[in-house]
């Protein structure tokens, strides 16, 4: 006789808008494996009708939310759940209104894991406010992590005990190769939202530094125009003497995409945004046997292995960017043994198949 499944209440963040944690949402949504394991309920608990509109506040948004807690009540009502999962904000102004979802929940009576694709707590803890509200938030609960390294983030309110970590992961490609004449200069992509804290103006100051020391390259910058506007950032190559070297190209996706990753040699992200927690792009790289020069900015340390599938340099480092960049240049045997070994650490942690698989056994623990 096959045993009764239990029931979980999924309240997640599900696109649109497009963003990180939506897409996990969705990959958890549409699990075979997940699906198969539990009777999953959803909820979208997403606010925002684009990525301009995260974080913005508005009497829409505050009448949309007490719908969501008058369905999220109705939801755990119907369903009695054995285990809600909820996607919450790590800090305020955001974090004030799952606060509240999450209480609501532990009110009912409700065991409650939450999963964190972002950070910040251990910038908040200092004030009494925040700090009172972390203490009753975190009591009694169960939560995942995307790398050991963002421990730390949570470890005043949280014993180590309670923390479940699971890296995200993404579907496999059939991967297509452009490679072209050996003789070509190397290709360096950068791939995200042209925003000044995702490193672009200080990827494009190692790139003058790249010519000043007469390295053959070509820099790619695909993304949609953020804080960095397309007028300034044509302005800026300009200014420093990279025309036909630093090439802008917009927002690309599926195809497009990919075509980028194709034939791209070195794939940089020098991020040092406050929210960067585990960026899906430095995956997708390694899908495509890209060696990685990132930050150690949220848990990228957990992402690239300094020095066997990539480099980190410091945040805002130009100077030592623009070390590691040249040194990939001129050397095509570490680029492709660095890449290979970014793809073999893909295959073997950052599949679809495997976060799949992390995320059913973690529920499964979470309920017993």
């Amino acid at each position: 006789m096959e045993t009764e499944k239990h029931s979980i209440l999924f309240v997640l963040h599900l696109p649109p808008p497009v963003h990180g944690a939506a897409m996990v949402g969705k990959y958890i949504h549409d699990s075979k494996a997940i699906n198969g394991a539990f009777r999953c309920h959803y909820f979208n608990l997403t606010l925002a009708r684009s990525l301009d509109d995260i974080g913005k506040g508005g009497a829409r948004k505050l009448v949309d939310f007490v719908r969501q807690l008058l369905g999220i009540r109705r939801a755990v009502r119907q369903v009695r759940p054995a285990l809600c999962y909820v996607t919450p904000n790590a800090k305020a102004p955001a974090f004030y209104k799952d606060f509240v979802v999450v209480q609501m929940l532990k009110g009912m009576g409700c065991r409650v894991v939450v999963h964190f694709h972002n950070k910040g707590v251990a910038t908040r803890q200092g004030m009494a406010f925040d700090d009172f509200l972390y203490r009753r938030f975190f009591k009694g609960l169960k939560v995942i992590l995307l790398a050991d390294v963002l421990y730390d983030d949570i470890r005043r309110y949280v014993a180590r005990k309670d923390v479940y970590v699971c890296p995200n992961g993404i579907p496999t490609v059939d991967i297509c190769r452009h490679a072209g004449p050996s003789s070509r200069p190397v290709r360096i992509l950068f791939l995200s939202n042209m925003i000044a804290a995702k490193g672009v103006w200080v990827l494009l100051e190692a790139c003058r530094l790249l010519k000043e020391r007469g390295m053959a390259f070509v820099c790619d910058f695909v993304g949609k125009w953020g804080d960095v506007g397309e007028q300034a950032f044509n302005d800026a190559v300009a200014e420093k003497g990279l025309g036909g070297l630093v090439l802008a190209h917009g927002a690309k996706y599926g195809a497009d995409k990919a075509a980028f990753f194709g034939q791209a040699d070195v794939f940089v992200f020098p991020t040092y945004y406050a929210n960067e927690c585990f960026p899906i792009v430095l995956l997708e790289a390694m899908q495509y046997g890209l060696p990685c020069i990132s930050t150690a900015e949220g848990g990228i340390r957990g992402i690239i292995d300094d020095g066997v599938t990539g480099y980190v340099v410091g945040r805002q480092d130009a100077e030592a960017l623009a070390d590691r960049m040249a040194y990939l240049i001129v050397h095509p045997e570490v680029r492709r043994a660095m890449g290979e070994k970014g793809r073999e650490k893909f295959a073997e942690q950052f599949t679809l198949q495997t976060f799949e698989g992390r995320m059913k056994d973690i529920l499964a623990d979470c309920i017993q």
